[in-house]
């Protein structure tokens, strides 16, 4: 096999070795572990000292060697040997591992031997000539991206695969314009890369320009250059889709102990999954930084003073609670400056001694020691008094405050007199809705506000003590049942020690899973693609991660299709970073083909929108292709080409572009026709390419298959060999606006087909 089938079946046969290397050592380790244990308790103290050494030796190595079976081999290295033309392979994975002669097989990414994995760019290369990326499911390897750092030297494009076959291409060009467009991109991109890890990088480039291969380039750079401080803190990636989050988890390197953690907004709060999306004017309403003062309004609006006294009866005494003791003991918690549900035991503790004093003055009881905690006992548990304090001061759930402000109209006008009442309406719905994408930065200011319940809080670290001593009268039944074997020795080990030793055994979380799990959890760097889309609100909650503000952000405000997101980089992130956010430009597209990159500039500017000026790297004839349609003869598609075209135009594109192996062609269509486009092209695909070949394009997700069709919205961050785009005058009218259309036309690496019964918008 030649090309890029004979470079997968090579890098299949490595991963092959290495992995039965792998099992080897998890076989030799086990075996020595048994034996070790195996010898039992037995001989002097110093011997039943050293065997308990290497069981934790072993029980420590074996741990290791099971938690690298994902993605054990990520990374080659090509590098120039010497002065000479030879070429020297290393293999950058999870761990290091030897041969039976003890001869490097594989490089741990942590060892200075891997550093040019991390730190070479095509401006300062080093020794590197490629860099290539493994990507892998399970133990097979499936797909190969690579990075030729070297364009000078003898390059074989047909054993390349991704970006690096395009780069190569481009730099054997005859041309001095093709060389001069591969520096320029090497130059613009390598800055990036290396820019100082403080302060928010804005990274803003069109379509095409690598933004996201740039920004995660650096994400791995900044991890490297900077381990001591990330892998104690982390690096969140926030992107705008799962799609985009699977794609990037092939791309980024995997990165051990260091960990990265990838979300999207929805996905922001451990334990809240946002199943929906809002649209127009209420994903904008709920994307104003206004929801600081509603929530802050409607957390106050749970501290409230009675407007008379409010009599109790405990244990046949009579008390009462007054709005004086109440007002004083709210402006004691709030001075506290802790969250709502946290602050609430002062306000609870502060209310209780009031009440005792009641009973102290109505007795003549001074009340010492143990006569009052009895009484603030007998006051904490009465039905009664608790009643009355939670209606003066009530724990509630982040969730239950923002889905009480939408469901109850008084709630939201009383937190948010600056919306009309039109807008409050816009934002009414059912209780138990689910929740949205733009809720989630809301929940997270209710979070940040109200903190947890107490009373939560309290339940865990009973049940924490509980379990402290379950473990410790367990330890103390193992010791009394080995005592006899122990003999003089018994003294030396306690219940208490044992029993640390049996919850220092549990599971070792990574800073990734420990972070993943802890909404409080501030990292070290975050990148965020796609940035254009995110609003205000989404923007407090992630700089709210972020304490020392480093950030990696990378969008394009030509492309914002949301209508809470960024027109302007400056009015959007000056409010929150004031001063501490630099822009950087890349200016050139070596995806989109020259024709269609300047019509889609074109079509954009006719707009007016921000785009940048932006050069593609290449053209291809007839890359831009117009064919007029008749219009749609189905109910409710009138406003769209008759489909019979579409199809026929998406046929015709699968022949020339889709191969067994590779290719891809994407049907972009406005959102209200996909479903009817979907079932005519699947419907005619059998015909033109047979049953079996036609199930096989189809069968994987909707972005990841060879042919699909989509909304403009759904190909955001996403390329195909071959677009057929439907109406563009429809998606210029859509949601979106033109934003949505110039990420349509920009989706194509070769052609661009239109089809249209309308006429075209203006640029075309």
């Amino acid at each position: 096999m030649t090309g890029i089938a004979g470079e997968l079946a090579h890098e299949q046969e490595v991963v092959d070795t290495m992995y039965a290397r792998l099992d080897t050592l998890r076989g030799t380790t086990a075996d020595r572990l048994r034996s070790v244990r195996l010898a039992g308790a037995v001989g002097t103290h110093q011997n039943r000292s050293e065997r308990d050494a290497f069981a934790t030796l072993y029980e420590d190595r074996a741990a290791q060697l099971d938690a690298v079976e994902d993605r054990l081999v990520f990374g080659r290295l090509d590098l120039a040997e010497g002065s000479g033309d030879g070429t020297v392979t290393r293999y950058v994975g999870r761990i290091g591992l030897t041969d039976a002669e003890h001869r490097s097989m594989l490089t741990d990414w942590r060892a200075p031997a891997a550093e040019a994995f991390y730190r070479a760019t095509a401006l300062h290369p080093g020794d590197v000539r490629r860099r290539r990326h493994l990507v892998t499911k399970g133990r097979s390897v499936t797909g190969l991206e690579d990075e030729v750092l070297d364009l000078e030297g003898e390059i074989d494009t047909e054993a390349l695969s991704g970006e690096g076959a395009l780069l190569a291409a481009m730099a054997q060009g005859r041309t001095g314009r093709m060389t001069d467009i591969v520096a320029t991109i090497q130059a613009e991109q390598d800055r990036i890369i290396r820019s100082e890890l403080t302060g928010a990088l804005v990274v803003q480039g069109g379509p095409g320009t690598g933004k996201t291969a740039v920004a995660l380039h650096r994400a791995a750079y900044l991890l490297y250059a900077h381990r001591r401080l990330l892998e104690r803190s982390g690096v969140l990636v926030v992107g705008p889709s799962s799609a985009f989050l699977r794609y990037i988890d092939q791309v980024l390197p995997s990165l051990g102990e260091t960990g990265v953690v990838s979300t999207t907004v929805g996905d922001l709060i451990p334990g809240i999954r946002a199943t929906a999306v809002d649209e127009g004017q209420v994903a904008r309403l709920k994307g104003l930084l206004l929801w600081r003062k509603v929530i802050r309004r409607a957390v106050r609006a749970r501290e409230r003073v009675p407007q008379h006294d409010v009599p109790v009866r405990v244990e046949g005494h009579d008390f009462v609670i007054r709005p004086r003791d109440v007002s004083d003991a709210i402006a004691k918690a709030r001075r506290t400056h802790k969250p709502h549900n946290l602050a609430r035991t002062t306000f609870v503790r502060d209310m209780l001694e009031r009440l005792a004093d009641q009973y102290r003055d109505f007795t003549g009881d001074p009340l010492s020691g143990e006569d009052r905690a009895t009484v603030l006992e007998d006051l904490r548990s009465d039905r009664a008094v608790r009643v009355a304090l939670n209606i003066a001061w009530l724990p509630i759930t982040p969730e239950k405050l923002v889905a009480d402000l939408y469901a109850k109209p008084h709630r939201l006008a009383e937190a948010a007199p600056e919306l009309t009442a039109r807008e409050r309406r816009l934002l009414q719905r059912e209780p138990g809705a689910p929740w949205t994408e733009s809720d989630v930065p809301i929940l997270d200011e209710a979070y940040e506000l109200l903190g947890e319940d107490d009373s939560v809080t309290q339940a865990e670290a009973r049940a924490a003590a509980a379990a402290e001593e379950q473990a410790r009268r367990y330890a103390q039944q193992s010791l009394d049942a080995t005592r006899s074997m122990m003999g003089d020795y018994a003294g030396l080990v306690d219940a208490e020690t044992l029993a640390a030793r049996f919850a220092a055994g549990g599971p070792s979380l990574t800073t990734a899973e420990r972070a993943a799990a802890d909404r409080s959890w501030t990292y070290g760097h975050v990148v965020v693609d796609e940035a254009q889309e995110l609003s205000p609100m989404a923007w407090r909650a992630l700089v709210r991660r972020v304490p020392t503000r480093s950030m990696t952000v990378v969008g394009d405000v030509a492309q914002t299709s949301s209508a809470a997101g960024a027109r302007s980089w400056d009015r959007m992130l000056t409010p929150l970073l004031r001063d501490g956010w630099r822009l950087a430009e890349l200016t050139v597209s070596y995806r989109t083909p020259a024709t269609v990159a300047d019509t889609a500039q074109r079509v954009a500017r006719a707009a007016r929108l921000p785009v940048s000026d932006l050069r593609a790297a290449r053209d291809v004839e007839g890359s831009l292709v117009t064919v007029r349609a008749g219009a749609g003869a189905a109910a409710g598609t009138e406003h769209l080409p008759d489909a019979e075209t579409v199809v026929t135009e998406a046929l015709r594109l699968t022949k020339e572009f889709v191969g067994p192996d590779a290719g891809r062609v994407a049907v972009v269509v406005p959102a209200a026709g996909v479903r009817r486009t979907a079932e005519a092209l699947t419907a005619a695909l059998p015909a033109a390419v047979g049953e079996q070949e036609a199930a096989r394009l189809a069968a994987q997700r909707p972005e990841d298959a060879q042919v699909t069709v989509l909304s403009p919205r759904e190909t955001k961050g996403l390329e195909f060999d071959a677009v057929v785009l439907v109406e563009p005058a429809a998606i210029a009218e859509g949601p979106g606006g033109t934003s949505d259309l110039y990420v349509a036309m920009t989706r194509p690496t070769q052609r661009l087909v239109v089809v249209h019964a309308r006429d075209l918008p203006e640029g075309f």
